[in-house]
């Protein structure tokens, strides 16, 4: 046989065993990991799009008060008649 053969037959030989008793507040226990998971997640997606807002509102007044698109004055004055 094989060795693949090899381990389909340990496998079905411990599918065929005794299943081992599941605890009863398991359901409820990972019900509540999975409520507090999804809550975190919730949370974080909240505070990501808050960051985000403040950031572009901290852009839009940086640009309104500096006028970044604007070409900046000249240091040096043009030389006429040269």
């Amino acid at each position: 046989m094989s060795r693949s053969g090899d381990r389909e037959e340990q496998v079905r030989r411990m599918l065929d065993g005794p299943h081992p008793q599941v605890p009863v507040e398991l359901g409820r226990r990972a019900a509540e990991r999975g409520g507090r998971s999804l809550r975190r997640r919730l949370a974080v997606r909240r505070l990501m799009v808050l960051v985000a807002c403040v950031a572009v509102l901290a852009f839009a007044v940086w640009a309104s008060r500096t006028h970044p698109w604007e070409v900046p004055p000249s240091e040096t004055t043009p030389l006429d008649g040269w």
